[in-house]
């Protein structure tokens, strides 16, 4: 089963694709790549859209919230190619949690995220190489900040 037929099987709904809150985009294609700008919480939430993990929100909190960005991903990767069918590999994944400096889960925090990847696409396309780190602030206080690069088909 494709990604697009394994959101409408999981009832996956994707937002309409947040605008950039500055002076750049949102995506860049580059050959069979493509780039995903830093995406934080949708506009349409599922998950907590402020706050600062180890103090504020909890690990489960932190981790419905990178599930969140992840859908936000998504529905960016939908408008860029049309179809979340015409991605061939997710590659590469930075997810940076705003948290305290003793937090120390980012990673589970972060599984969020790419637990959906590897739902939506499987295992041989969804699953990637991936740095999640702790960070003092992020913008807005949201929780979560992540950006991606996909493998995608050919033009």
């Amino acid at each position: 089963m494709g990604a697009e037929a394994n959101l409408e099987a999981k009832n996956i709904t994707l937002p309409t694709p947040n605008a950039p809150m500055a002076n750049y985009v949102t995506s860049v294609r580059t050959g069979n790549l493509l780039y995903l700008a830093g995406h934080g919480p949708s506009r349409e939430p599922k998950g907590p859209t402020k706050g600062k993990l180890g103090r504020d929100l909890t690990v489960e909190q932190g981790y419905q919230s990178a599930r969140d960005v992840g859908i936000a991903l998504l529905a960016t990767t939908r408008a860029a190619l049309g179809s979340l069918d015409k991605v061939t590999r997710v590659v590469k994944v930075l997810g940076m949690v705003n948290c305290t400096e003793d937090f120390p889960d980012p990673p589970k925090v972060i599984n969020g995220f790419s637990d959906l990847m590897v739902e939506v696409f499987g295992e041989a396309v969804g699953k990637h190489a991936r740095s999640a780190v702790g960070m003092a602030s992020l913008p807005n206080n949201i929780p979560v900040e992540i950006e991606m690069i996909l493998e995608v088909e050919e033009r």
